[in-house]
């Protein structure tokens, strides 16, 4: 990784693309030479990131994504950095049998299957108004299809003597989110999955792990720079940061790399654990985050940013002190 990784990087120059989405790491040279994995979700953003550097440390990699035409761009990028050993598959992964023929057409391909990322996941974000088929949607494209693939993959891993799976969850499965109680119970349901599938599977010698991101600056995320960025826009970008111990969101190479590490033999005795890649944002909490805001404005000589708009409505200073609770109120008024 880039050194100086706790640089407070939304304080000390201008915020830009290449600001945000510039960390590298060194491949460990053939680590995973040999096995063969599985990477759902893998044509974009974190899935990508991790699929790129699987094949970097030697393995050879099936992704998936439903967008066929930028899962063969993909691909080819990959083959063109030199990385010919994978393939794309194109579906739904709340479809059963597209879940079973993953597993099959990697064996194909590859001869064998050793690990797992479980990434491909609905993100469906609905508050009281969830429908039943909001639920279904959520269900069958989140946890069921994450369980599916676990059992599938496990049949193939147990004939090589085992394997390792992870889960890519969210700090979304441990907080609640305006508006988003379906995504947020979706995955909290990782969590126990995780834990309940890593003891069924313990006696076959496959090991389950879970990491869970913060905010990360993925190519949908980084696309609110294909335009020139307003004043509010940027202070919205910067007050991302303000909930995080490390001062900024993450980069998809910063989940990556632990995902790979969970797979690898240097994880050999840890299974039903959760990796939490998110800058420190639940050890910080919601009381620690507001703290720091005003601490940094004492640091920095910065103004407290509250952003403009979504979640960060709810910190908005616009809205009266009695929209709030006491709290809020009370700290609104030390501050004057």
């Amino acid at each position: 990784m880039q050194k100086n990784v706790n640089s407070d990087l939304f304080y000390k120059g201008p915020i830009t693309r290449e600001s945000l989405s510039s960390r590298t790491r060194e491949p460990i040279k053939d680590r995973f030479k040999g096995k063969a994995a599985i990477v759902t979700g893998g044509t974009a953003g974190i899935g990508k990131s991790i699929a790129l550097e699987l094949l970097k440390e030697g393995a050879s990699v099936t992704i998936t994504g439903r967008r066929k035409n930028v899962g063969e761009a993909v691909i080819q990028e990959f083959r063109d950095n030199g990385y010919p050993e994978c393939i794309y598959l194109s579906g739904d992964m709340s479809d059963e049998d597209f879940c079973r023929s993953i597993v099959k057409e990697t064996v194909k391909a590859f001869g064998r299957l050793d690990y797992l990322v479980n990434n491909a996941f609905n993100m469906l974000g609905v508050g009281r108004e969830a429908t039943t088929k909001d639920l279904t949607e959520c269900y069958f494209g989140g946890p069921v299809n994450y369980l599916r693939m676990i059992q599938f993959s496990a049949e193939e891993m147990i004939k090589t003597g085992g394997g390792a799976v992870v889960n890519i969850s969210s700090i979304s499965g441990h907080i609640a989110q305006p508006r988003f109680l379906t995504y947020n119970m979706m995955k909290g349901a990782v969590g126990m999955l995780t834990k309940s599938a890593a003891m069924e599977y313990a006696r076959d010698h496959i090991r389950i792990n879970q990491v869970s991101p913060a905010h990360t600056w993925t190519e949908r995320m980084l696309s609110r720079f294909d335009h020139e960025l307003s004043p509010e826009e940027y202070e919205d970008i910067r007050y991302t940061g303000q909930g995080y111990m490390l001062n900024r969101g993450g980069e998809c190479v910063e989940v990556a790399a632990p995902t790979l590490f969970l797979l690898s033999d240097d994880a050999s005795y840890i299974t039903g654990s959760e990796f939490m890649a998110d800058g420190g944002f639940i050890t910080l909490g919601g009381e620690g985050c507001i703290e720091k805001a005003y601490r940094d404005e004492r640091v920095y000589g910065k103004p407290i940013s509250y952003g403009t708009g979504g979640w960060s409505a709810i910190l908005n200073p616009d809205k009266p002190v009695s929209d709030y609770p006491e709290l809020f109120g009370n700290m609104q008024k030390e501050d004057k």
